[in-house]
Order: C-alpha cells, then sequence, then structure tokens
C-alpha cells in the first residue's frame, strides 16, 4: 500500500514506550499522518521529504544504556524540527552537550509544571495560567541544559520539564503530553504539528477511503481475492472496502465455529450476502468444532484446535475457489507493531497476533492488508465512509476463539447454549439503558463452578456467570465499568429467572493489568 509513502507525515521513532501508538493516534486525530519506526530500524534515508517532524519517544531505558539502544545522531542534523518526550527529551539534551542524571526524587504520576518562559510548543497551553497538571513517568532527569537551550516549564523536581532551542528546533518534554492524565496535552502536540512542523492537514476517513480504493485496485489488477470474514469490525471493513474496489472478484468464506455470539451467523449472512450482495460461502462447522474441543480444558491448547481447525476449514473451501491469487487480511497498525514487524521496540511480547502470519504458506497466496496502517477507531471512521451500519461499526471487540475462552474448563455444547443466552441479555441491557457505546468491551462468562441456591421452595445447583464491561481508549490497559446498583440488580435477575442453568451472578472489578480483559 502506498499510504506511508505518499504523505506528509510526523515520524515517531520508538524507544520501547508503551505510549507511542498513542502519540502517533494523537497526531492523526489532528488529521495529519504519522508513522512509527524503532530506533534500531531506522536509517538515513527514512529521513526523506515527506518527513516534515520527528518525535523521540519515551522508553524504559536510560541514555547511559548504550548497549541496549542504537540511534545514529545524524538523523538529528537534518533541517527538520524534533520534539522528545521523556526518555526521548533526555536522549536530546544528551545528544546536544547536556547532562543527565539519576534523578534523586522519582516523578511517576500526576505533577505540575510552572511556566518559566515563553514558546510556541506552549502556545496557549498553560491558558494564561501558571501551571498544568502532567502525567509523569521516570526515575532519570536534565541535570544540565546544551548550550542552545532554554527553559520552558519546571516541575518540583525536573527543573527542565520543557526545554527547546529555536535555533536547532528542537524541543523536549520530560513528561507525557500524549496521555489523557496530562492536562491539555493535546494542544502541545498539536502545537509542534501545526506551528512548529508547519504541516497541513492530510488524513481523513475519505480520503482514506478513496487511497485505500485505489491501492486495491492497483494491487489486485483483475485477480481474484478471497477474505475470512467473521463479522467483527477490522474484517467487516476490509470486506466491505475490497468489495467497493473490486466487486465480484472478492470471494468471502465464513465459517461458524458454534462459538459466535447469540444469531451472529444469520446477521452475517443477512448483511453481506443479501443488502451487499457479496460473493459469501457460508460454513457450518458448529459440529466439527465442539469434537474437536471434546474434553479439552487448556486454555492454549483450545486457541490451537480452534486456530488450526478454522484454518483447515478454510483452506478446505478456498481450494473450491478457482485461480485466486490474493489473500485479504485486516491486519492492523496496532497488529504489525505488537507482532515486531515495524518496530523491533524493546517492549516485551505477550503474544503474537492472529492477523499475522498465522495462515499455512502452502496456500501460496499474495496478501491484501489494505489497514495495516490503521488504528481501530479510524477503522471504524472508514467503515462508517463505507456504509457499513453503525450496528457492525460499533461492535465491542470479540476474540477470535469466541465463546471458547469466555468459558473455563471443558465446553460442551449445553454450555455454549447457556452462555449465548447470558450474553444475549447482557448486551442487550447495556443497549437498552444506553451504555453500550460507553463502554469498549462487555460480556458474559460461564465459570466452571456450580452454587446451591433457592427458586421457590426448590433447591438449585448450578452454573456461577461472570460479567465483565470495561473502559479502555485501545485495550492496552482498562478498568472496570461501574454500574448503578439498580442496573446491576435488573441484569442479575434477568439472567437468573430467564437462563435454566445459572442461579448466581459475579460481577469482575479487576483493571487490566494486574488482570487481562478476557478470562483465557
Amino acid at each position: 500500500m502506498s499510504l506511508d509513502r505518499n504523505l506528509n507525515k510526523i515520524l515517531i521513532i520508538d524507544f520501547g514506550s508503551q505510549f507511542t501508538q498513542l502519540i502517533a493516534r494523537r497526531v492523526r486525530e489532528l488529521g495529519v499522518f504519522s508513522e512509527i519506526v524503532s530506533h534500531k530500524k531506522i536509517k538515513l534515508k527514512d529521513i526523506n521529504n515527506s518527513v516534515k517532524g520527528i518525535v523521540l519517544s519515551g522508553g524504559p531505558l536510560n541514555v547511559y544504556q548504550n548497549n541496549k539502544f542504537s540511534f545514529d545522531k545524524k538523523i538529528l542534523r537534518f533541517d527538520i524540527p524534533v520534539l522528545g518526550i521523556c526518555f526521548g527529551h533526555q536522549i536530546l539534551s544528551k545528544l546536544n552537550g547536556g547532562r543527565v542524571k539519576q534523578s534523586k526524587h522519582r516523578e511517576f504520576g500526576l505533577a505540575k509544571v510552572y511556566k518559566k518562559n515563553n514558546s510556541l510548543l506552549t502556545s496557549n497551553f498553560f491558558r494564561n495560567k501558571k501551571s498544568k497538571q502532567v502525567w509523569m513517568s521516570h526515575s532519570d532527569q536534565v541535570s544540565k541544559l546544551p548550550k542552545t537551550f532554554k527553559v520552558v516549564a519546571s516541575s518540583t523536581n525536573s527543573k527542565f520539564a520543557i526545554v527547546e532551542s529555536k535555533i536547532k528546533k528542537y524541543y523536549g518534554v520530560q513528561f507525557h503530553p500524549e496521555v489523557t492524565h496530562t492536562e491539555n496535552g493535546k494542544k502541545l502536540i498539536s502545537n509542534f504539528v501545526f506551528l512548529i512542523c508547519k504541516i497541513k492537514k492530510n488524513w481523513s476517513s475519505k480520503d482514506q477511503k478513496n487511497q485505500l480504493i485505489t491501492d486495491v485496485r492497483k494491487q489486485v489488477g483483475t485477480n481474484k481475492v478471497i477474505c475470512a470474514l467473521s463479522g467483527g469490525v477490522d474484517s467487516s471493513v476490509v470486506a466491505q472496502l475490497l468489495n467497493k474496489a473490486i466487486g465480484k472478484k472478492l470471494y468471502c468464506i465464513f465459517v461458524n465455529t458454534g462459538l459466535l455470539r447469540k444469531n451472529e451467523e444469520v446477521q452475517v449472512v443477512q448483511t453481506f450476502k443479501k443488502r451487499l450482495k457479496m460473493n459469501l460461502i457460508y460454513v457450518n462447522a458448529e459440529k466439527e468444532f465442539l469434537k474437536k474441543l471434546k474434553n479439552v480444558s487448556d486454555p492454549e491448547k483450545k486457541r490451537k484446535i480452534i486456530g488450526n481447525l478454522f484454518i483447515k476449514i478454510f483452506d478446505r473451501y478456498a481450494k473450491k475457489i478457482k485461480n485466486v491469487k490474493f489473500l485479504a487480511q485486516g491486519t492492523l497498525y496496532p497488529d504489525l507493531i505488537e507482532s515486531k514487524s515495524v518496530t523491533g521496540s524493546q517492549t516485551s511480547k505477550i503474544k503474537s497476533h492472529h492477523n499475522v502470519g498465522g495462515l499455512p504458506q502452502k496456500m501460496n497466496l499474495q496478501l491484501v492488508e489494505p489497514l495495516k496502517f490503521l488504528f481501530k477507531d479510524e477503522v471504524r471512521k472508514l467503515g462508517l465512509e463505507l456504509n457499513l451500519s453503525r450496528e457492525i461499526i460499533s461492535r465491542h471487540p470479540f476474540p477470535g476463539p469466541g465463546l471458547a475462552i469466555r468459558m473455563p474448563g471443558i465446553i460442551t455444547n449445553e454450555k455454549i447454549k447457556i452462555l449465548k443466552e447470558a450474553d444475549y441479555y447482557f448486551i442487550k441491557a447495556l443497549k437498552d439503558h444506553a451504555i453500550y457505546h460507553k463502554i469498549w468491551q462487555a460480556y458474559a462468562a460461564l465459570l466452571p463452578v456450580k452454587t446451591v441456591g433457592v427458586m421457590g421452595d426448590n433447591r438449585t445447583y448450578e452454573y456461577l456467570c461472570l460479567l465483565r464491561a470495561i473502559t479502555s481508549e485501545d485495550g492496552m490497559t482498562a478498568d472496570f465499568y461501574e454500574f448503578k446498583k439498580s442496573f446491576m440488580q435488573s441484569i442479575s435477575n434477568k439472567i437468573v429467572n430467564s437462563i435454566r442453568g445459572i442461579n448466581r451472578v459475579v460481577y469482575d472489578v479487576t483493571s487490566k493489568p494486574p488482570s487481562t480483559i478476557e478470562l483465557e
């Protein structure tokens, strides 16, 4: 795809910060293209005419661990504005003759920065106030500024919290303006992008749609493309984008694993085959998946069985379509980053993404990944531009293995039926109370525990249903949603009274970290 080559952009050099993706998103929210590249992979040739500004991200290292990070100083010698954030701020100072040392008082969390001098970077940032609340995360600090630098703002523990060198077009902030905890932080990023880098807006969902359709047509030509359609946001947007680009040359394969949400298979067929008139092959493989999963309780084994069987079935039906040359995937920008195929950064890899490198080599197909430079929120906006319904676009994330990982222990047909109903009632209640869109992800889970209950005069011994609802910006960190007591009482009563097999409902009040969003 050509998006990354053609557009003027802000280049973000990643040193392993957990917030690097947020920097890229903040720039894009301003209507400007941004790209992330690892400090290990950045080359001088990457700094071409399309790069109008450079951001050095934060990171877990300190500037004296030279053996653990690589960075060519010549990159800073181009006549391009540079913004250093946290670790990047320290690098900028050290490489220009300043000093960095371990701080006597570490700053993690909220802190106040106090205005000392005016700067383009802080234009309207303080808004006629002397101080602003920011988010700090550092144990080192700049102790001596380079000769051409001046102080713009200080905090109690960081004398050089915001600095600049007008001559060299260098700017440094010790805190993280990209996180929501920093008051008016987006203004700092906006000032860097527009006032300092003087870049014009070039990034909108309408522009993306037209460019991506052109890119797909150019890559695919008159050849056939197959796409694994799940009904989720990413695969739905990919399918509709290719439908707009190449029409009947696209063939979608939808595999019903039996582990989908209630009536999901009906909605997918209705939307894509009947309303959007796509070539859709529907495969009902419920019995096949249930047979393979019989008596399997280990979560990793479940994932592998489901993933391998899905590929096997997909491959089986793909072979029936003759002369196919391309496979479309809903790979997103964070997928590439997390799989280290973009950044190779210092961040630890928790798990490989199911969209990256998970297909059998024997298929021998070329990949079409039109969303690979987009974040999730951008994909949703693109979907609306492509005339997909808000119901599809605004759906909560749903894991590839489906209900299998929301059902710890062995999987049975009875449990699946019970869980589908519980999840249906929970999601319906969220929509009925107009709180579905306030929540990043919500679901019901069926725990492998039975408890005693009383219904009427009868004793019951049935399953325990766990409800989970979290708020998040990108799924990397999350907090539980605080429901009103009346809502919890209402949904608990509804589930227990409507579903045979559940006699107790609990609510998960654990954040991420330390827990994960899904149970398995």
